[in-house]
């Protein structure tokens, strides 16, 4: 006669393997997300930030209407080329409600180029 094996505590030690794991997935999938949310949210702030330099509105309203648009802590920055206006937004990646904030932050970084409307200066400091 064959013997049976006893199986009984194989599905518990295949489930204290398995979700671990399936938890640093989904932590992983939410980093990402929230890296390519943040990374759009720079990208937006850049992009209407240049607009409203180009078209001349002063400084600190242009800036004040990025900041609206992207995440919390970026850094905008303004910069005069001539004919065009060129803002740079660099954003932290802190997750949602700053879930990942114990790692070490990546910054998502954009850039936005706008052409001046004729008869109208930029005023940078």
């Amino acid at each position: 006669m064959a013997r049976q094996r006893d199986e009984a505590g194989a599905v518990t030690a295949e489930a204290a393997i398995v979700l671990p794991v399936l938890l640093l997935f989904t932590l992983g999938l939410v980093w990402l997300v929230s890296l390519g949310a943040t990374q759009v949210r720079a990208l937006d702030a850049a992009r209407e930030t240049a607009r409203a330099v180009a078209r001349g509105d002063d400084r600190a309203t242009s800036i004040g209407l990025g900041r609206r648009v992207a995440t919390a802590g970026a850094q905008i920055s303004v910069t005069d080329e001539g004919e065009t206006v060129a803002v740079t937004v660099d954003a932290p990646v802190t997750g949602p409600g700053g879930l990942f904030g114990f790692l070490p932050s990546y910054h998502a970084r954009a850039t936005a180029l706008a052409a001046q409307e004729p008869g109208h200066e930029v005023e940078l400091p």
